[in-house]
């Protein structure tokens, strides 16, 4: 298989145009010649969807190397699985699947080696913009910060299912129907694990919240 090159910056958010229905189609069409062994369609499939990739594996794991390693590992796992692909649903839902399987993987094998880090997980995904102390606004803009931040801690800490589901639904405002495939649950099912994952996320940050209802 060809050698997969990633952009120079780190996850980037997935634009409006990744997410509609000629995209997907798009993907759909590359996909069929990648089964072909077209390497070039699958280079620009890579080049399409790495981002929103890496951005979801690196919140779902808190590492910016992992989630790269990881994020070659489902790109390698999609040219293997290219000759047996079949275009019966989405594209990104074939793609997140994949990504799911790999990430819990990933997940269960630190647990079992007992190697999940006790430190606050660090999300290298998007640059922060520092701004100087004394600056205007810099007292808000901190906040923001230390509330993205919080946030970002209080998803690392859900459950696995509850993590991707906010994820997918967050970042990359995944449809439930989608979620729904990607996850292997009933509508009832994913709409309740999200419900049972804000309420754990509002209780975690209730700290921010009380203080915004001031």
């Amino acid at each position: 298989m060809p050698d997969l090159e990633w952009s120079t910056s780190d996850a980037q958010p997935a634009s409006p145009a990744a997410t509609d229905e000629s995209c997907d189609q798009e993907s759909v069409r590359l996909m069929l010649r990648v089964r072909e062994g077209d390497m070039r369609a699958f280079e620009t499939l890579v080049e399409m969807h790495q981002g929103a990739i890496i951005g979801t594996v690196t919140r779902m794991l808190g590492n910016a190397d992992d989630a790269h390693d990881v994020s070659q590992q489902v790109f390698v796992r999609v040219w293997k699985s290219a000759p047996r692909y079949e275009a019966t649903a989405k594209f990104t839902t074939w793609l997140y699947t994949i990504t799911r399987n790999l990430v819990f993987n990933e997940m269960r094998k630190r647990t079992r080696r007992k190697e999940v880090s006790i430190d606050e997980p660090v999300f290298e995904d998007q640059p922060r913009q520092i701004q100087h102390p004394l600056a205007p606004g810099a007292d808000v803009l901190s906040q923001q910060d230390e509330l993205e931040k919080a946030l970002d801690a209080a998803i690392a800490a859900l459950p696995e299912k509850q993590r991707l589901a906010v994820v997918l639904r967050r970042y990359e405002d995944t449809p439930y129907e989608d979620l729904c495939q990607i996850l292997g649950m009933s509508l009832p099912a994913v709409k309740s694990l999200l419900f049972r994952a804000r309420a754990e996320l509002r209780k975690s940050l209730s700290v921010y919240l009380d203080d915004d209802a001031e």
